[in-house]
């Protein structure tokens, strides 16, 4: 996913503000299963919900105004009522890494209770996975 920085996702030094890169990251997850066909809502229409339970950033070079960004998503690992993204944010124009994150998610039903991985999701998280463990 593609995220052009504007003025107001800078701070006071010009730099992209720290807490705005979850907001990119969380972004593209979304993104992530429109992409293959699943949207977040209707998910939680369905009653699974996937809130983060743990996130890891390595923030590794700043991002400036203007600058074009590219978030990469890939499933790192799936377990019963958990799964976890590799997220990293790229620069656009030069490639140079900015950041890489852990996301783990949790399963939960709309009563916060932990929940199994719908299958299809399963499916799809453990298809990704095993393509991007074989390359």
């Amino acid at each position: 996913m593609e995220v052009r920085i504007y003025y107001e996702d800078t701070d006071a030094g010009g730099l992209v503000y720290h807490a705005n890169y979850i907001k990119y990251l969380e972004r593209a997850r979304t993104e992530y299963f429109r992409d293959r066909g699943f949207l977040v809502a209707k998910l939680a229409e369905e009653g699974a919900l996937f809130p983060v339970v743990r996130l890891e950033i390595d923030y590794k070079s700043p991002a400036f105004h203007d600058d074009l960004l590219v978030v990469e998503t890939l499933p790192a690992r799936v377990g019963g009522a958990s799964f976890t993204f590799c997220q990293r944010v790229v620069r656009g124009s030069d490639g140079k890494l900015l950041l890489s994150a852990l996301v783990t998610l949790a399963c939960i039903n709309t009563n916060l209770k932990t929940q199994r991985i719908p299958p299809e999701i399963r499916q799809l998280l453990e298809s990704e996975l095993a393509t991007v463990s074989s390359e």
